[in-house]
C-alpha cells in the first residue's frame, strides 16, 4: 500500500447529477488531538468535527475560513477551524467536570468569514444517533438548501490511538433526475459505516471516491492537501494585548514581569517583556 497523505479530492459525474468530495484527514486529526490532549469521547467528536469543517469549506466556500463548533447542553464546546490554504486546527474548551455530547440541547454552529471580515453564521440541532454526519447533513439541508449525503468517521484502536480518519459528501445538483437519484441512494445505503474502508485503505480518498461513484462515469476536478497547523504568531499576541485598556497595560508595565502566553490551539508559548508592553502604552508618533 502506498503511503497516503491528507488531501481532498473533488469530482463530478458526467451527467451533472452529483458532485462528490472525498478526504483523508488522518494526520491532520492526529496532530490536532495531540495538541489538544483530547482523548476518549471528546477525541472522536473533535476529530469528526475537523473533518466536517474541511468538508463545509471545500463544498460551500473553498476560498473562505470556516469554523464549525459543537456546543453541548452543558458548559463547554469543541471548535474546528479550517483555512483556505488547507491549514486546520481545533480547540477543546472543556471546563472541569463538564463534557460535550450529542445529547438533547446540543448545537452545531457553522461560521464562514466573508471577504470583508463579515461573519455568516448558522446554527442547527446536533442531537441524534447519526452523530456529526447527521448534524452536518441537517446543516447542509436547512442552512445551505443543498441536499447532501455524507459520512465522516474517525477510527481508534484498542489503545485509544487514532488509526484512520476521513469521509465523503455527495451533493445533488440541479440536473439530477429520479433514476440516478434512486441508484445513488441505494448505493449509499451500503455506506452506513465507512470504518472498514478507512482502515483497509488508509483512508485513501481516491478509494472512497471510487467506491461511491462505482460505475458512474465522472471527472476529477481537483486535488489539494490539508494539514494540521496554527496561524498564531508573536505579532498576533501583541495585537491581542493592544486591545486591553491603557490602565491595565500600565499596571503590567509597572509590575515589570515577562508575560508567558500560550496559544490555546497549538500550545506554543510566547514571551512578552516589559519593553514590548511599554510600547503599547505610548501614544502613536
Amino acid at each position: 500500500m502506498n503511503q497516503q497523505t491528507d488531501r481532498v479530492i473533488r469530482a463530478i459525474t458526467d451527467d451533472g447529477a452529483f458532485r462528490v468530495i472525498a478526504l483523508r484527514g488522518t494526520d491532520t486529526v492526529r496532530g490536532v488531538l495531540a495538541a489538544q490532549k483530547a482523548t476518549g469521547e471528546h477525541a472522536a467528536l473533535l476529530g469528526e468535527l475537523l473533518l466536517a469543517a474541511v468538508m463545509v469549506r471545500e463544498t460551500m466556500a473553498p476560498g473562505l475560513r470556516v469554523q464549525v463548533m459543537l456546543k453541548g447542553a452543558e458548559r463547554g464546546s469543541l471548535v474546528a477551524d479550517s483555512h483556505p490554504d488547507g491549514m486546520t486546527r481545533g480547540l477543546a474548551q472543556l471546563p472541569e467536570g463538564h463534557r460535550v455530547a450529542l445529547t438533547e440541547g446540543a448545537l452545531l454552529q457553522v461560521v464562514r468569514t466573508m471577504p470583508r471580515a463579515e461573519l455568516h453564521q448558522s446554527i442547527v440541532e446536533a442531537s441524534g444517533d447519526k452523530g456529526i454526519s447527521g448534524a452536518l447533513m441537517r446543516y447542509m439541508q436547512e442552512s445551505e438548501q443543498v441536499v447532501s449525503m455524507l459520512r465522516v468517521a474517525c477510527v481508534f484502536g484498542d489503545d485509544g490511538a487514532l488509526v484512520s480518519a476521513g469521509g465523503f459528501i455527495v451533493q445533488l445538483l440541479p440536473e439530477v433526475s429520479e433514476g440516478p437519484l434512486m441508484l445513488m441512494t441505494e448505493r449509499l445505503n451500503d455506506f452506513d459505516s465507512i470504518d472498514r474502508l478507512l482502515v483497509e485503505h488508509d483512508a485513501d480518498p481516491a478509494v472512497l471516491l471510487g467506491e461511491v461513484l462505482y460505475r458512474y462515469p465522472h471527472q476529477l476536478l481537483m486535488e489539494r492537501p490539508i494539514h494540521a497547523g496554527c496561524n498564531c504568531s508573536s505579532v498576533r499576541v501583541i495585537g491581542a494585548l493592544a486591545t486591553l485598556g491603557h490602565a491595565e497595560l500600565t499596571d503590567m508595565v509597572a509590575e515589570g514581569k515577562t508575560l508567558d502566553i500560550e496559544c490555546d490551539y497549538c500550545g506554543r508559548s510566547y514571551q512578552v517583556g516589559t519593553e514590548q508592553l511599554r510600547t503599547l502604552t505610548e501614544p502613536p508618533s
